[in-house]
């Protein structure tokens, strides 16, 4: 049985992004990505600043039992990029005979084999603003692999230039569920009415482009739900 890398495991929360926005979920959060996103706000998942456990599929189970007792029948597995541990094969299948539900995000860049198995798999790479660059074949390998009832593609959006490039993607993959999101500029702050302020303006802002879009007819604009309730909180 491979172990998996764990930085936390926590909730029951609701999810705060993509297509399962306000669900309510238990997150098991994994080490390590293959991006060094400048805006990334989970950075201690690879910087080195976060501490990981090695755990079974089972110490997994055991530990999200024992956090959220019989209260959730659904578990994000987030990141860094939880598409770069084989070992989730098991925790995936493990989860679907108790029977919950499963949600991943993964930036398209590595293929796993269990992701057919994930209920719901958003499919969100970086725009420009990161720093990253996307390898479009390699995305297009990634979501023909998909069913299109299973996924969706996120994309954080911060400036012009990230809307363009959503733009691009949205005509690329014009028949999938699309979304945008309002990205946080401020991820270590702690003055959370000040943080509000400037993410409503944020989603304002974002709302008006995907108004005079042509391109975004179909599309729907997210906020990010958690930062909204609670800030730059951890384990929430």
């Amino acid at each position: 049985m491979k172990k998996i890398p764990v930085m936390e495991i926590f909730g029951p929360t609701i999810q705060g992004e993509g297509k399962v926005i306000g669900q309510k979920t238990m997150f098991v959060r994994t080490a390590g990505c293959d991006y060094s996103c400048s805006w990334c706000d989970s950075r201690f998942t690879w910087d080195g600043t976060g501490k990981s456990t090695l755990m079974s599929a089972t110490q997994i189970w055991e530990r999200l039992v024992e956090t959220g007792a019989s209260a959730f029948s659904h578990v994000t597995i987030s990141g860094g990029n939880p598409a770069l541990h084989q070992g989730l094969s098991e925790l995936v299948n493990l989860l679907k005979s108790k029977g919950i539900k499963t949600a991943v995000e993964t930036q398209g860049t590595v293929w796993q084999d269990w992701l057919t198995d994930v209920d719901d798999v958003t499919v969100s790479p970086k725009p420009p603003s990161s720093g990253m660059v996307t390898d479009v074949e390699r995305l297009d390998m990634f979501m023909n692999s998909l069913k299109p009832e299973q996924m969706s593609m996120k994309i954080v959006i911060f400036n012009e230039g990230d809307f363009k490039y959503a733009e691009q993607l949205r005509n690329r993959y014009k028949d999938v569920s699309f979304f945008l999101q309002v990205g946080n500029k401020d991820i270590e702050t702690t003055e959370n009415e000040q943080l509000l302020t400037k993410l409503i303006g944020q989603y304002e802002w974002l709302i008006n482009q995907v108004i005079e879009s042509t391109i975004m007819n179909d599309v729907r604009v997210l906020p990010q739900l958690h930062t909204l309730v609670w800030g730059n909180k951890r384990g929430v």
